[in-house]
């Protein structure tokens, strides 16, 4: 039965101090499924009848698929179904997923280049992510504007002093646990049953209708538990398996489960976008900013994944470089489009998570130019922001009282600490971290969080995330880098590509702030400002000014340290 919508004036809400749940910690109904290994996944999901599939990817995006050299062996290998072409890609359907796999990577695919009508972006056989890095920290321009306030030609002529510095980051892997897959079942009335890994089934649903002709009515979406995702099952074109698995389904009248194998998923995956900013900073007599421009050369993820410009800038490109809440009368932000030959997609906290980096480290080389203490600075630049000042002295208190260093800790190591702030997602964040150096790595000891998401439902839960965030923060500074060499991805694995290992894993303290703003997200917000507060920590431990992530291409020797 419907019900008319009542006036809001005449809606009496609960008073705070008669609730029973909310605000209060409850731990997830399944965790001991996950930790026990009885949950489903889309690569757990069996029904009646299935056959099972394997690819293999061309080794660069945009080749087709020519002849196949020894098919007619492939096909008579024991338990192996049919070999089928498709865009850009073999495949093998089996008895089982092994020896699908298995035959796929002994097909002998003669691969031929696109013609000049491909809609599909084509990776150049000499293509090389490091080329292409320094490509962008030498484009020229003045870009194109997404963010003005006062006069920035006048302010920085007038300046007493002007800081310029270009500053990178790299491209990343989603890398979740969880392989892509998909499992297709035709059914007797004409509808389609797919089960996969997603984001968004309204989305999914409506573009598998567009492949399939099939009305929305008659397709079913199932989305299982998620293996992580952090952005990685959004509608990516060459990037899903669901279009392959309802082909083979198709084909072969059986229901199919497509399942990526880690190669393959390294090989197809989306990156999170690479950019280089042009920074200059003018500083006054006492030291303190005046103008900041930044100018970002990069393609965005909404731009890639549209593969190509819009009429308006993407916005997703130069959040946590626009949108700053510092008190600088003088600003500019514009964005350098240049694009990609990889697929890019989104990556979590989005646009954030590089630009926040960037934007927060070149601040503290400001300070550290004009002789100014990098909390205190933020502390000036935040006068009359009362919850970012609430929150830069909720983490102050945490940590037990900011103290930059280097100093000497009870186990005589020497270390420092960083400070960093991010606004993602209607949420506010500042952390500190505390960084020694061992073996030549830098090791972070702590990392303490304030978030303010303006009010919460369940603090278990957004501790939980502030951690796996944390986690996500530390590997993306440290270690994580997609490396591309003749168009091809050097690590199709994790031997190639390091996330970051269990004894490299900081100690995180968390401080949740109520400040009654409207509420914002907790999945993204706790990781961008992780990165830049580590960096902050070892330009002050070390003297050596980070401008790039990875922090495994530094080399930092302990014997040298302030």
């Amino acid at each position: 039965m419907e019900l008319p919508v009542p006036d809001a004036a005449s809606v009496t809400l609960k008073d705070p101090s008669q609730f029973r749940w909310i605000g209060k910690p409850v731990p997830r109904l399944d965790g001991y499924d996950k930790s026990t290994g009885k949950a489903i996944y889309t690569i757990d999901v069996q029904v009646e009848g299935m056959l099972h599939a394997a690819v293999q990817h061309a080794p660069r995006l945009g080749l087709t698929v020519g002849s196949i050299r020894n098919e007619q062996q492939v096909t008579s290998m024991k338990g192996v179904h049919s070999v089928h072409r498709q865009e850009g890609a073999v495949a093998v359907v089996a008895q089982r997923w092994w020896t699908a796999k298995r035959a796929a990577e002994s097909l002998q695919v003669d691969w031929n280049d696109p013609g000049a009508e491909t809609s599909v972006r084509y990776m150049p056989a000499d293509f090389s992510s490091a080329a292409f890095n320094d490509r962008l920290a030498n484009e020229t321009g003045a870009g194109q504007d997404a963010e003005t306030e006062g006069d920035i030609h006048q302010a920085l002529t007038n300046a007493h002093q002007v800081v310029s510095a270009t500053y990178r980051s790299q491209y990343l892997n989603h890398a979740q646990l969880e392989p892509p897959s998909t499992l297709a079942r035709f059914n007797p009335d004409g509808s389609l049953d797919l089960w996969l890994p997603n984001q968004a089934p309204g989305m999914f649903q409506a573009d598998v209708a567009k492949i399939t002709g099939l009305g929305l009515e008659q397709i079913h979406i199932h989305s299982p538990l998620l293996g992580g995702f952090f952005g990685r099952h959004f509608l990516y074109p060459t990037a899903t398996p669901y279009p392959q698995a309802i082909q083979l389904a198709k084909a072969v009248g059986k229901p199919v489960k497509l399942i990526w194998s880690r190669e393959e998923e390294f090989l197809r995956d989306v990156l999170r976008p690479m950019a280089a900013v042009r920074f200059r900073g003018g500083l006054d007599e006492q030291g303190l900013p005046v103008a900041l421009e930044a100018i970002s050369a990069t393609e965005g993820p909404t731009e890639g994944v549209a593969n190509k410009q819009g009429d308006a800038l993407d916005p997703t490109a130069l959040e946590g470089l626009s949108g700053k809440a510092y008190a600088i009368p003088n600003k500019r932000v514009a964005q350098l489009y240049v694009k990609n030959p990889v697929m890019l997609g989104y990556w979590r906290s989005v646009g954030n998570s590089m630009n926040d980096f960037l934007y927060e480290t070149f601040l503290d080389e400001l300070a550290d130019k004009g002789g100014q203490d990098p909390f205190a600075l933020r502390m000036h630049l935040l006068k009359g922001n009362s919850r970012l000042s609430n929150l830069l002295q909720a983490v102050e208190a945490l940590s037990g009282g900011w103290k930059r260093g280097p100093f000497t800790a009870e186990d005589g190591s020497r270390r420092a600490r960083g400070i960093a702030m991010a606004s993602p997602f209607g949420t506010e964040v500042a952390v500190i971290a505390e960084v020694s150096i061992e073996h030549g790595q830098v090791k972070v000891h702590d990392i303490w969080q304030a978030i303010d998401p303006g009010s919460i439902v369940n603090p278990a839960l957004v501790e939980a995330q502030v951690n796996g965030a944390v986690a996500l923060g530390l590997s993306q500074v440290l270690l994580e880098e997609a490396v591309y060499k003749n168009g091809m991805p050097v690590g199709r694995n994790y031997d190639l590509y390091p996330i970051l290992p269990a004894h490299r894993m900081a100690r995180v303290h968390v401080r949740i702030i109520e400040s009654g703003a409207k509420m914002g997200g907790i999945g993204e917000p706790p990781l961008p400002a992780v990165p830049p507060a580590v960096a902050n920590a070892v330009s002050r431990l070390t003297g050596q000014r980070i401008r790039s992530m990875p922090l495994s291409h530094y080399h930092f020797d302990s014997e040298k340290m302030l």
